[in-house]
This record gives C-alpha cells, structure tokens and sequence, in this order.
C-alpha cells in the first residue's frame, strides 16, 4: 500500500529558487539559524490524527477522503496498514518527530484491557520502525474525549469509576510515550469543561483536575520518564468553557496545585483565536510566565467560531510567532507540530505531502525573519528604552519592595513631579516589521 498511496518516491529536498518538483524553498535542514540548525530549531513534527485518522468529515457532511485503512477490514490490520502509510509520509517529509493519540493508532476495544493491549501492539510495530527510521517520537497523548464515556469531561467527570478510567489510560499512554523515547506527554482535556452551570460544581471539579495532573506527574517521576509534561489551552467547542481556556487560565490553576514548575504548555494559534486572543499574545504570555513548552502549528479561519485547522501559510503571521518563541531561547523539548488538517476537499494523497511541504517552508521564512528581527535589535531596543525609567535606581527600588505609598506620594509630592507621556509609536514599529517581510 505505501508503495502506491503517494507519487512521490524520494523524500523532499531543499532547492534554492523555484523548481518544478515538490521541494523546499527556504526550509534547509542544515541551515545555521540563530546557533542552531534550522531543523534543530523548528523540530518539526507530523501528527498521526489528522493525517491519517480524520476522514474527511465536517459538521455538514461525512467522509470524503476513503482511506483504504478506513474501510472494511480486521481492525488491527488497517491499523497496521495506516502505520505504514503514516512512516512513509514521515519519510517522504524527512521530519524529525511525529505525535499520537492512543485512540489513533489502534482501535479502542470492549475493555480497557483490549484496548492498552492493542496500543502497546502498535507501539510495538512503531519501535520496530524507528531502528531503521530517522523519525522519533515528540510526543504522545491519551485520547479521552471520543468516547461517549467523556460526554461529561475524564477528570472533571461526576462519576469517579470514569476519572478511574481516565487516569488508567494515561497510564498506559505515558509508559507507552517513555518506551519509544518521546520527548513530551500532552494532556490535552477536550471535555474538560462544562455545558451549563445548573449541573456543574466547579470548584469540585477544578480539584479533580488538580489531583488529575498531579497524579500523571507523580507517575512521570516514578517511570523515570525525563520528558516535559504539556498541557494544550482550548477555550470552548464543544463545552460552552473549558477549565484549560488559555495560558493565563492554565497558569492560575498550575500555581493553584504548585505544578508550575513541573508542567508546560503547548499553545495552539487555532485555540489561542478562539479564545479571543493573537497567537503571538498566548506565546509571549508563556515565555514571560516561563511555561512556553510546545507548539502545534496550524490556522483558524478568523471568521468561523471553530476549530478549522489548516496548515500555516500565513508567513507574516510565522515571523511574528517565531520572533516570541525564539527570542526567549527557542522551545527545548518541544516543536512545531503540525495539528492540522487538509481541507476535505483535497482528496488526493499527494495533497498531504502539498500542505506539510507549503507550512514547513513558512514556518522556515518566519524564522529566518524573525531571525533578522533579532540580530537587528532595533525592536528589542525601542522597547528597553520604552522601560528605562524601571532599571534605574528608584525603578528597581518599587519592584524591590523597598517603598510604600507614603514613601511614593512624598517624593512626588515633594519633587512636584508631573509626568508627561511619551508616543508609542506603534505605526513606526509596525513598518518597521514589514520592513523585515
């Protein structure tokens, strides 16, 4: 089947300036960008759902893809068959990492039992292909939102025998993410929210949460798996809230259950839209707050009130992304993880190759301006100037501490300080971003 799903034969190179064939134009592997190369910098990685499971549905209409792994067939064998798909497109793609849901990679079965069984399986097939594969494991996750069990969330679930359930299967996720050498577990909690609160004891159900991660990261120690756990930010859709809606949201509820400095995040532009914020506003929150673990790289439809997915291509939109997580040092064990989706219009296989080949060049020209942006120091510049005044003397002495409103009230009472404001030049900067473009 790998042999006849894709055109493409070799895996896709870098070639300076334009080309006929299916290249890259300005993501070059070995490129040395900001210390590092480009490919250690981007981390780029493929994900299992989207790619290979998703058919094609949307709210209005069903499958329009037809896979050969979605059709009839022993469960397991199909999902032997999308593996070898999915490892070929990693290989055509040459990306250094891919990510999963257990759901993903093979079929749920009658108990949980079956299902940690067949995962392991499939795990089992994965670790076979990676001795002889570049592609290792960024990361991987538990999916506890399909199921009609989740109808009411996994670890803020009323019945505690589901929360049980919930924490069985991340278990077996986790273990399974430290066996094939991941760098990363996400929880992501689709359900982890509520509909109305007429049915709804939130201040229980935020404990629940708490005690939930904290458990996974008490197993995390006990594993010794060295990977950064991550928690994914969604707002709404389909809870009308979700207790994970942004950053800032994430980050109370982390300092709530002292988990800080245990846990990161892994913001995604599409939730970040829906939460009524910028990309750039959620990643420069996380690198200030210290909690910017991972990305996955998509776009939402600013228009539409849900989850779109599609590929980057916006590459202004890129630099600006790039210049927040890579002034702060980049993303450690993280990476740009493609959570995105080809329209389903886009029947043909070659169209997933399309899309990975289109957003990894974006990503790659947003870096290399962003790179610009950095080295220039122009922008970093006018912004230390913006906050002199707190560097000096009287400044670090009122984040220190050290005075009190009498004291404050005095010296301006005193000296008749009158402050006057300053431009913030908003248009001059903008500019000169486009400058950069």
């Amino acid at each position: 089947m790998t042999e006849r799903f894709f055109s493409q034969q070799n895996p896709v190179k870098y070639r300076k300036g334009k080309s006929k064939s299916l290249s890259f134009r300005w993501y070059d592997p070995d490129r040395e960008v900001l210390g590092k190369r480009m490919e250690d910098q981007l981390r780029f990685a493929a994900c299992y759902w989207h790619s290979f499971v998703w058919p094609g549905t949307d709210p209005f209409g069903g499958e329009s893809f037809m896979r050969p792994w979605h059709g009839e067939g022993e469960e397991m064998e199909l999902a032997r068959a999308k593996a070898d798909v999915a490892f070929e497109m990693f290989r055509l793609l040459d990306v250094p990492f891919f990510t999963f849901h257990d759901r993903d990679i093979a079929p749920e079965g009658d108990t949980l039992a079956e299902s940690n069984r067949n995962v392991r399986e499939i795990g089992d097939l994965f670790a076979e292909k990676m001795e002889t594969a570049k592609v290792r494991l960024l990361w991987g996750t538990a999916n506890m939102f399909s199921n009609r069990r989740f109808m009411a969330g996994a670890a803020t679930n009323p019945d505690p025998e589901v929360f049980a359930y919930a924490a069985a299967q991340v278990k077996n996720a986790l273990e399974l993410t430290h066996q094939l050498g991941g760098s990363n577990y996400v929880l992501w909690g689709g359900r982890e929210g509520y509909e109305t609160l007429l049915n709804t004891d939130m201040k229980r159900e935020l404990n629940q949460l708490g005690r939930f991660l904290t458990m996974v990261v008490e197993h995390k120690n006990k594993i010794g798996f060295k990977g950064t756990i991550l928690i994914e930010p969604k707002p709404k859709e389909p809870t009308v809230h979700q207790y994970d809606f942004d950053v800032g949201t994430i980050y109370g509820m982390l300092k709530a259950f002292d988990l800080d400095k245990h846990v990161k995040i892994n913001i995604e532009q599409n939730h970040a839209i829906l939460a009524g914020h910028t990309f750039e506003h959620e990643l420069a929150l996380a690198a200030a707050l210290g909690i910017l673990g991972s990305i996955d790289i998509n776009r939402g439809d600013y228009l539409l009130g849900w989850d779109t997915d599609q590929f980057a291509m916006n590459i202004p939109e890129m630099a600006l992304a790039c210049y927040h997580i890579f002034r702060h040092g980049g993303l450690g064990t993280g990476g740009f993880n493609f959570d995105a989706k080809i329209r389903r219009q886009s029947i043909d296989p070659d169209d997933l190759l399309e899309a990975h080949v289109g957003s990894m060049d974006a990503c790659a020209r947003g870096l290399l301006i962003a790179e610009k942006i950095i080295n220039d120091g122009v922008l970093d510049g006018v912004v230390a100037e913006r906050y002199a005044g707190w560097d000096k003397r009287e400044g670090r002495a009122i984040l220190a501490g050290k005075r009190s409103l009498d004291d404050l009230s005095k010296r301006v009472l005193n000296k008749k300080i009158e402050p006057q404001p300053r431009s913030g030049k908003q248009e001059h900067l903008e500019r000169l971003i486009n400058s950069y473009i």
